[in-house]
């Protein structure tokens, strides 16, 4: 069963709608500063966190939670991942990981329209979808940084085998939650 983008935000109240915005930026936030230990480096959950907050908010709750923590991120609170330690604010959004920030808005854009518009198997293939937006923003932006030659020994290869772990995750725990509950987070439950 699938749902509109329609129904899924439209049906909520401001206040609840505002409640699930800010409790997607704050699981965003936390997921950056989470470390793993992981080879060849540790990772943060937020590729995790994003897809599945993309996966059960649907396209206009879920970019409206990205767009929210790159506002907060923008005004300088310090919710990347790195933060405050690698700057933060816009200096840090223009630095070298600016590329990956806009991959997350596209990529949550993506899992969402799939999550409204697509059968739920859809998700996982959508997924893979997203996490190509988010290496095809965050390398061509990186390549004005890194070295000849270094481009994905900098910004790919230490970190794929962790983020197909996360999206796997994130599709497992979505895939397997209950239709009630999804429908609990995204407001289209009769008691939302």
């Amino acid at each position: 069963m699938t749902t509109t983008a329609n129904t899924t935000a439209g049906s909520l109240s401001l206040p609840a709608q505002i409640l699930r915005v800010a409790t997607g930026v704050a699981l965003l936030t936390v997921s950056a500063k989470v470390q793993v230990p992981f080879w060849p480096v540790p990772m943060t959950l937020q590729v995790a966190a994003l897809m599945m907050i993309a996966a059960t908010y649907g396209l206009r709750l879920g970019t409206s939670t990205m767009m929210g923590y790159l506002v907060a991120g923008a005004a300088g609170l310090p919710v990347f991942a790195g933060t405050p330690e690698k700057g933060i604010g816009l200096a840090y959004m223009m630095g070298t990981s600016g590329g990956y920030l806009v991959g997350f808005l596209v990529a949550t854009a993506i899992v969402g329209y799939a999550a409204d518009k697509l059968p739920k198997l859809a998700l996982w293939p959508a997924m893979f979808a997203g996490l190509a937006a988010i290496y095809a923003f965050g390398l061509a932006w990186l390549a004005q940084f890194a070295p000849e030659g270094k481009l994905l020994a900098w910004g790919f290869t230490p970190f794929i085998a962790g983020d197909l772990v996360k999206i796997t995750l994130a599709a497992v725990v979505v895939l397997g939650a209950p239709a009630a509950l999804i429908a609990k987070i995204r407001g289209t439950a009769s008691d939302a």
